[in-house]
């Protein structure tokens, strides 16, 4: 049997919502991300095994591993919500039914790679999912889980 991870509350009413999201569980990791140090938090999504859900399923962790630790240069996410890969419709999914999940693996992403900044490209005829994903972003920021106090500081 397959246990959907990625999928699991897109039949569930309003699960765009953060309200929902958080009933359901979203931003909950992060208590424990943040307790760890980024390093920890790498070795272990490396040896989870999580992988990118593109054309190339490349390893998450290893991709984490690259960004150089101690540079003076700023550091940077860029998700693509493009959907360019041949057979692959699970950005629109995301971005419409659970983009909340999407914020939390940011915030943990950027967390794990020092990156204060994250960007992320939608093309230009997916305004409804781009509309969708704002509206999840000013929940996330009005909630507190996104801006300059997020660890305390």
């Amino acid at each position: 049997m397959i246990t959907p991870i990625v999928s699991k509350r897109f039949g569930i009413t309003d699960s765009h919502k953060i309200e929902t999201a958080l009933e359901h569980g979203v931003y909950g990791s992060l208590e424990k991300v943040f307790k760890s140090d980024p390093k920890t938090l790498i070795d272990t999504v490396e040896a989870s095994g999580l992988r990118g859900k593109g054309g190339g399923g490349a390893p998450a962790g290893k991709k984490w591993r690259l960004i150089p630790r101690n540079s003076e240069l700023p550091v940077y996410l860029v998700v693509n919500a493009d959907e360019s890969e041949p057979g692959t419709f699970k950005d629109r999914q995301i971005l419409e039914k659970d983009p909340h999940l999407l914020i939390e693996g940011i915030i943990a992403t950027s967390y794990a790679i020092g990156a204060e900044h994250a960007y992320v490209y939608i093309r230009g005829e997916y305004r409804f999912f781009h509309d969708r994903f704002q509206e999840a972003i000013d929940e996330a920021y009005a909630k507190g889980y996104l801006g300059k106090d997020i660890l305390g500081s």
